[in-house]
């Protein structure tokens, strides 16, 4: 072997084919081994965050939908409540109409019939009158007089 005694970074010998044969064979090996099995787990890494991404447009499309529908639902279900609620009110309304008729339809007949007691107390009151009244003044006239009356 020869020594060479030039001071250089890169002397171009035998060796450094050597070296540039030996460097090419690690890339090959470190490629096989750890580039392209990292590569292909990115590769599939990245396609399983595009497909959740892709999932998670589609979940959030689906619930705005389902959002929406159920909204619709929701104010179709109070438009037919308040429909409801204006026929209970019309059917209370005309059932109350119709009680506050028939009590005034009672209350005319209570009233007649009071009306019609009334008068016959009064006029047995005013039969009854006239005969205490008649025996009274009798009374009263022999009171007066001091002798009975003959009537």
């Amino acid at each position: 072997m020869h020594i060479i005694s030039n001071i250089a970074l890169i002397t171009i010998n035998e060796t450094l084919f050597v070296q540039l044969i030996s460097f090419l064979i690690f890339l090959f090996i470190i490629n096989r081994i750890m580039f392209r099995p990292l590569q292909n787990t990115m590769s599939e890494r990245e396609s399983y965050i595009g497909q959740t991404n892709r999932d998670i447009l589609d979940a959030t499309k689906d619930l705005q939908s389902l959002t929406n529908n159920l909204r619709a639902k929701e104010m179709e279900t109070r438009v037919q409540a308040f429909e409801l609620q204006g026929e209970i009110e019309e059917l209370g309304k005309n059932e109350a109409a119709t009680i506050f008729a028939s009590v005034q339809e009672e209350i005319k007949d209570g009233r007649q019939k009071a009306e019609k007691e009334v008068e016959t107390l009064l006029s047995d009151a005013r039969k009854n009158i006239k005969k205490e009244s008649e025996s009274l003044v009798v009374n009263i006239m022999e009171c007066l007089l001091d002798r009975r009356l003959v009537q």
